[in-house]
């Protein structure tokens, strides 16, 4: 293991977060910084990329925050040049963008949500990995974080699009672990279980779903929902040199939800 006096910090690392602006994004951002990293955010939002920039600085680390929607394929490329020219090679990327349209099935389910659900999940994954990994392999080390969720494995029949999606990112995980290792290269995820963030608000708020939260929380050993915080030590863990020989693994962080 490298850096024994500090396993798990990032001091001296370039880390890449996309979706970076709010929820479990925000706190990965965060959390990295914390721990030393430069940190890029690429997000669409400029408003919120403002204020997250505004709390990286506070943090005291190199920090940018960058346009980005994940879904324009052509500007992908380019926006991994412009985090290395600002703050040097990236070590960490986080693939942690998403969108969720809750359509009630396949049913209801246009193509057009398909192909917004599989670009900004899946697509954008591939093609950021991709172009990040190129960098890594040129020095020898990097980590990958994907973010997966309990829809990876159980069915997901109100969100079919999404479950499709986070569940190809578990096999895309374990297909680049296999092919990047010999570069020094890790490359894991973390499945979320149930975190109250804006995308969650409807079954955590709306009256219509009280009994799908009652669910939840009874299937949750832990009888409460997640916070957007309690994500930010897997990645940094994952993003550590403590966890330089660990690859191709899916890390549950949902209160056991997942054990029951």
């Amino acid at each position: 293991m490298s850096n024994m006096a500090s396993p798990f910090g990032l001091a001296g690392r370039v880390a890449v977060i996309t979706g970076g602006n709010r929820g479990i994004g925000r706190s990965i951002a965060l959390g990295m910084a914390r721990a030393g990293a430069a940190v890029a955010v690429l997000s669409r939002n400029d408003e919120k990329n403002s204020r997250v920039l505004t709390e990286l600085k506070v943090i005291g680390v190199p920090a940018i925050a960058l346009h980005l929607d994940v879904t324009e394929r052509e500007t992908l490329s380019g926006a991994i040049a412009a985090v290395e020219d600002a703050l040097g090679g990236i070590d960490i990327l986080v693939n942690n963008a998403g969108v969720v349209y809750v359509t009630g099935g396949i049913l209801n389910e246009s193509p057009e949500v398909w192909d917004k659900t599989l670009a900004t999940h899946l697509d954008a994954t591939f093609l950021l990995s991709k172009y990040a990994a190129a960098s890594m392999v040129s020095r020898k080390r990097g980590k990958i974080i994907n973010l997966a969720s309990m829809y990876s494995y159980f069915g997901a029949g109100m969100v079919p699009c999404y479950g499709a999606a986070k569940g190809a990112i578990v096999q895309l995980t374990k297909a680049m672990a296999v092919e990047l290792a010999p570069h020094n290269i890790q490359v894991n995820a973390i499945a979320p279980g149930w975190i109250a963030t804006e995308m969650t608000e409807m079954p955590r708020e709306n009256p219509d779903f009280a009994e799908f939260n009652k669910m939840i929380l009874a299937r949750t050993p832990a009888a409460r929902w997640g916070e957007a915080d309690e994500m930010a030590g897997a990645a940094i863990f994952l993003a550590s040199a403590a966890a330089d020989f660990i690859t191709g693994v899916t890390l549950p962080v949902d209160g056991g939800y997942s054990i029951c």
